[in-house]
């Protein structure tokens, strides 16, 4: 529910989503939901954004990655994990991210920046057994190391995009640079 600038923090990485490429945009919510819609007005209203409550958001990021999984996992051959808190993520990248997993043989696409890897994260198919067995609140990371080989990384020359939003300090920087 923070604000940068004229928009919520979650607003901005939305808005990049439904600029993409991306074939459909699911927002996963837990704490809060409705008032998160609410104030998000007719962003929830488009047609390739679909909104899913977590009800086990509690149990941690697991359990909202496999909340959206688990609604697109039939009619899709891969999924982009974005995350909410990153609001310096350009459409750009998403659609450079996309298009250059769309073009490799591999089954994961992270991006990379001077050697740390980010997110958003690019998952095929064939990952996702092994994403709805991640427990507690961890993210895909050991299903990326346990599948280095299949990983296709992407060095960007972005590095805002990789800024996220964990404490107030991170808050502050990110508004800084927003100026």
């Amino acid at each position: 529910m923070l604000k940068l600038n004229d928009k919520l923090l979650l607003e901005r990485v939305l808005d990049a989503a439904l600029a993409s490429r991306l074939a459909k945009v699911v927002l996963v919510l837990g704490h809060e939901h409705p008032k998160i819609i609410q104030a998000l007005g007719l962003k929830s209203g488009r047609s390739r954004l679909q909104v899913v409550n977590n009800p086990r958001y509690w149990e941690g990021q697991s359990s909202s990655l496999q909340a959206g999984l688990s609604e697109i996992q039939p009619q899709i051959s891969s999924v982009m994990f974005l995350l909410g808190d990153q609001p310096m993520l350009k459409t750009a990248t998403i659609d450079l991210l996309l298009d250059r997993f769309w073009h490799s043989d591999r089954d994961i696409c992270v991006p990379i920046w001077r050697g740390q890897r980010g997110n958003p994260t690019i998952f095929s198919r064939a990952m996702f057994c092994s994403l709805m067995a991640i427990e507690g609140d961890v993210g895909a990371r050991q299903v990326i190391r346990e599948n280095h080989k299949r990983v296709l990384s992407i060095e960007l020359d972005d590095p805002l995009c990789f800024l996220d939003i964990d404490s107030p300090k991170d808050y502050e920087v990110i508004q800084k640079l927003l100026k």
